[in-house]
């Protein structure tokens, strides 16, 4: 049995990773010579000052999350200092790349051991984070459905892509996991003491979304990081030549097929260029250039993220032992 669990894990981390690498190689060998000399040149010409730019969008959104996190936290008493929780969400972000999902754990654990908080607590927050993003994902897929429902909704018709489905998993999982929670409520099961006590903390830390003070504070940040989010994908297009004419309705519906595309390979790897290739043609953009400006976008927010990650992940112990 023990084994068998540990070879679904090892699928379920290993399958999305080797996806994303066989994509990666799919696409360059069925390229022609001509083709891929196209992207490698789009991709070597890019005006680095609009690639930097979309960089600083990002950290500006990772820096906003990590504030925002406060608002959550200080209805349980819990004040945690911002570069622990900035240094916790960049570890979160660094492990999502390996194993996906992995980062909210991690990020809950981290500003545990450093904050004293309880894990449970602390996971509930970082799970009504989630529901407030999902929230703005679906605000911005409406959007982006009614300025351009046609190009959206044949990408996803010849990819057979339906967004809808994986918001409705994401809710339905909520929705499954508060039922679960009824039903070990009144057990006196020593086991099921513990999973309702942990279940209490969670929903605590879930409810506290609820009993925030600063709930107009908490709904820009949300809104700030989502822009920036859009920032950082609109800037890319001026880094090249063939991308610079797009117009919002072909940025929005990119990405939201882009945000679509990160929950299928580790990190979006193999799959996030390809996306962007096939729905920037909607628009007008050849293959390659559009690939090119995925593979721009992509690989420079990913080596941000490496970098920052790496660097809380190693630097948390020695900033908290100065404390």
């Amino acid at each position: 049995m023990l084994k068998k669990k540990k070879l679904i894990q090892f699928t379920k981390n290993i399958l999305p990773l080797l996806l994303g690498v066989f994509l990666i190689w799919y696409s360059l060998s069925s390229a022609t010579p001509v083709e891929r000399k196209d992207l490698w040149n789009n991709i070597l010409l890019a005006d680095i000052k609009w690639v930097i730019l979309s960089l600083f969008f990002g950290i500006l959104s990772h820096a906003s999350r990590a504030y925002r996190w406060k608002f959550l936290l200080e209805p349980l008493g819990y004040k945690p200092l911002f570069a622990n929780s900035f240094m916790a969400v960049m570890g979160g972000y660094l492990a999502n790349l390996g194993v996906p999902r992995s980062g909210e754990v991690l990020r809950g654990a981290t500003i545990s051991t450093y904050e004293n908080i309880p894990f449970d607590k602390a996971f509930g927050t970082i799970v009504s984070e989630r529901i407030a993003d999902l929230f703005m994902l679906l605000l911005i897929a409406i959007g982006g459905l009614l300025l351009q429902t046609e190009g959206l909704l044949a990408y996803f018709d010849d990819h057979q892509i339906n967004p809808f489905i994986s918001i409705g998993v994401l809710l339905t999982a909520v929705l499954a996991g508060t039922f679960v929670l009824k039903l070990i409520k009144n057990s006196e099961h020593s086991f099921m003491v513990k999973i309702r006590n942990f279940a209490r903390g969670l929903l605590e830390g879930m409810k506290s979304i609820l009993k925030m003070k600063r709930k107009k504070e908490f709904i820009f940040h949300t809104v700030f990081i989502w822009f920036m989010y859009v920032m950082m994908f609109y800037v890319i297009k001026f880094a090249l030549p063939e991308t610079t004419f797009l117009s919002i309705t072909g940025i929005m519906a990119a990405f939201i097929v882009g945000t679509f595309a990160i929950s299928t390979t580790n990190g979006g790897i193999g799959v996030y260029p390809i996306a962007m290739g096939a729905v920037l043609l909607f628009f007008g953009i050849n293959q390659q250039a559009g690939e090119a400006f995925g593979w721009i976008l992509w690989g420079s927010q990913t080596l941000l993220v490496i970098i920052l990650g790496g660097f809380s992940l190693l630097f948390l112990p020695v900033f908290n032992q100065r404390k």
